[in-house]
């Protein structure tokens, strides 16, 4: 078996652009993988067909350990453009070895570790502006099923905040932790926004609502000022979405410098990347939760990691705030039920792709603003979706 042919769809969900692969074989069996990234979905598109594609077409999918490192050899420069064009491929190849073996892709990662697969829900508070509005979603979360959130109170904040804007972060934080009781666990974002002074000021001010993590809360690229933070506070650190590397990521386990290990697999080189990191992890004691805030096939593999990984914790989820047609882009899989993961059964991701609702949806430029951009807040989710009774 070789991989005949590479193809990649663009499509648009409201405030998010999705960009998927697929790869054709000779024995016509396909692998569907996902190269989103913020803002760039056109570049990395780019990338794939003008670098990626030579690469890949020719090839035998199991040799997928040989293809990827060489092409993470290969590129030279890194970054999350290159990095995540390999890694839409990565999944689609697993993808094809799946189907190709008659499994689905968690049994061939190492196979069921997990009774449960809890979710925390994130995309929820959009549009939200007032400790109220941020509780009254929080209670609709909860209906849902779920028993863990995410959420940013912090605005646009970059660097310091005012007495005031501190105080807005803290009511906003003890309202939602009001809304949903003590049982139910908070987690806190900060994206990257905040000097290590102010983290940890405000991290102290927060302390008293039991965050279950701190999420990012200085520069992503700095883990001697995340080790800063961590050790001043009596709360877990949670970090690595914006870490592309395996030496990266080496850096952090050994270090140290939080608890809880977010890669995102569509950014850092795909699934076996992923399992490696979570080894790395594993050996320093600290727990792995995937970061997935793009579409469903990301999310899908991410799943099957999760099931198959014995350090994994819990598994961040947008798709019951996104675009009502979500689903519809791989034929309406649907994996979540009352706030967790239901386990994989069809071989290899266990989805398909629909193309038809890909091109109902076109692609649609800088759809979603900057994190220092009011706009943010009021227009990151779109979703229609109604509450289940």
């Amino acid at each position: 078996m070789h991989i005949t042919q590479l193809e990649t769809f663009l499509t648009n969900a409201g405030s998010r652009n999705y960009l998927f692969v697929r790869l054709k074989t000779d024995t016509g069996l396909t692998g569907i993988g996902e190269a989103s990234l913020e803002w760039q979905e056109k570049t990395v598109q780019t990338l794939i067909h003008e670098w990626v594609e030579d690469r890949v077409v020719g090839v035998d999918p199991f040799d997928r350990e040989k293809i990827i490192g060489g092409m993470i050899r290969d590129q030279y420069q890194g970054g999350a453009t290159i990095m995540t064009a390999i890694s839409g491929v990565e999944i689609a190849l697993w993808d094809l070895i799946g189907r190709a073996c008659g499994q689905p892709v968690y049994k061939l990662l190492g196979g069921r570790c997990h009774e449960r697969l809890p979710a925390y829900a994130n995309g929820w508070y959009g549009g939200a502006a007032t400790p109220e509005d941020f509780a009254a979603r929080a209670r609709e979360v909860i209906r849902r099923g779920y028993r863990a959130l995410k959420f940013d109170p912090f605005g646009t904040a970059w660097k310091t905040m005012s007495d005031e804007q501190s105080d807005t972060v803290e009511a906003i934080v003890a309202a939602v932790r009001q809304a949903v009781g003590k049982e139910v666990q908070i987690m806190i974002e900060v994206h990257g926004r905040l000097s290590v002074e102010n983290a940890i000021a405000m991290g102290r001010r927060l302390a008293r609502y039991q965050p279950a993590w701190y999420e990012e809360p200085v520069t992503p690229n700095s883990l001697d000022l995340l080790k800063e933070v961590k050790q001043a506070l009596p709360f877990p650190i949670a970090a690595g979405e914006r870490l592309y590397t395996l030496e990266d990521f080496g850096r952090l386990a050994r270090t140290r410098a939080c608890e809880v290990v977010q890669m995102d697999l569509a950014h850092c080189g795909g699934l076996g990347v992923g399992k490696k990191i979570a080894a790395m992890a594993e050996a320093q004691d600290l727990s792995v939760a995937p970061h997935v805030s793009i579409g469903p096939v990301a999310l899908c593999a991410a799943l099957h990691f999760d099931w198959s990984t014995p350090n994994f914790l819990i598994q961040e989820n947008f798709a019951e705030y996104d675009v009502p047609w979500r689903n519809d882009l791989v034929c309406g899989w649907n994996p979540i039920h009352n706030g967790e993961f239901l386990l994989p059964q069809q071989p290899g991701l266990g989805i398909e792709l629909n193309t038809a609702v890909c091109e109902k949806h076109p692609y649609k430029e800088n759809s979603f603003p900057s994190l220092w951009n009011t706009k943010w807040i009021q227009g990151f989710t779109q979703t229609t979706a109604e509450c289940p009774e």
